[in-house]
């Protein structure tokens, strides 16, 4: 009994785990690597919001973010840049650095956490990216509005990048494009993003003195103080289909007036009918309709009298 106790005390020798084998692993030692499992990449399907449908992620970047039911998909500053400029090729603008969160905005979650988030999911310091380049060969001054970017809200750093390309324009001589995306002004900056609109007007002033074009395409959503500013003071105001474009939202102004508003109020299409859009243009469409506008305005600058 002793000794048998002593062998039960010992502790039993490890045994490896022995390796599953087929007939086919026999045969053919190669083959099971070949059909191991592989990752699968994130985001590889992404559903059209008007219809729901899948639509595979690489056939999208090819539509450029149009769906085939025509919705198109709201995109960043960088991607919007891209598809703007010949080859996608165009000098990236520094924009000036501002004081954040000047008023200290006591919030839930801190003004400078949301600037990190922001900036983490878009790399983007801001919601205003500034790019200069060629539109089928003519060169212009483009900024762009990321919605993703805290809703594309207009605060110090947006006014500070309008005006600097403002000023980047009037010095090269060339048109002043801008992609406007924006839910209103910055609540976290209070009256100093408010001042933004009379400044952003000011800097549209001179660029209109210099006797070049200032030409604004409205992408979903356009509102608020952007819309109340230099959204509206293009010489052409050119908007993606489908695009909200106004300054209170629907709801509001419903329950303000107390009737129901007609169906597609506020989008790209009831806007040109009544006047305050120029054209809807398709995204494919946008880089010729943009050129055809900018060379025709920039051939009437060359025609001025000199001062």
């Amino acid at each position: 009994m002793a000794m048998a106790e002593q062998r039960n005390d010992k502790p039993g020798r490890p045994t490896a785990p022995k390796e599953r084998t087929g007939w086919l692993s026999r045969i053919a030692p190669g083959v099971r690597n070949a059909f191991s499992k592989r990752e699968t990449p994130e985001n590889l399907w992404v559903k059209c919001p008007d219809t729901g449908e899948m639509i595979y992620r690489p056939d999208l970047e090819a539509a450029l973010w149009v769906t085939p039911s025509g919705h198109h998909m709201r995109i960043g500053a960088a991607a919007r840049l891209r598809y703007t400029f010949d080859d996608g090729k165009f000098e990236r603008i520094a924009s000036p650095t501002v004081v954040e969160d000047p008023l200290k905005f006591p919030d839930v979650k801190p003004y400078p956490e949301r600037l990190r988030a922001a900036r983490k999911a878009t790399g983007e310091p801001d919601a205003m990216a500034i790019g200069y380049g060629n539109i089928l060969g003519q060169p212009t001054m483009v900024v762009v509005q990321d919605f993703a970017f805290m809703g594309g809200s207009l605060g110090m750093a947006v006014g500070e990048a309008f005006i600097k390309a403002a000023q980047e324009a009037v010095k090269r001589e060339v048109p002043f494009v801008i992609f406007t995306a924006a839910g209103g002004a910055r609540m976290q900056e209070g009256t100093l993003a408010l001042m933004q609109m009379a400044r952003t007007t000011l800097a549209v002033n001179e660029i209109k003195s210099a006797g070049l074009p200032y030409v604004v395409v409205l992408t979903d959503p356009t509102t608020g103080g952007v819309m109340a500013s230099y959204a509206m003071l293009g010489d052409v105001h050119l908007a993606e289909p489908n695009a909200l474009i106004g300054f209170a939202g629907r709801r509001v102004i419903e329950q303000t007036i107390r009737e129901t508003l007609p169906p597609g109020f506020q989008r790209s299409e009831f806007q040109v009918e009544r006047g305050m859009v120029d054209r809807v243009v398709s995204r494919a469409d946008l880089r010729g309709v943009l050129s055809s506008v900018l060379k025709t305005l920039m051939m009437g600058r060359a025609q001025l009298p000199a001062a």
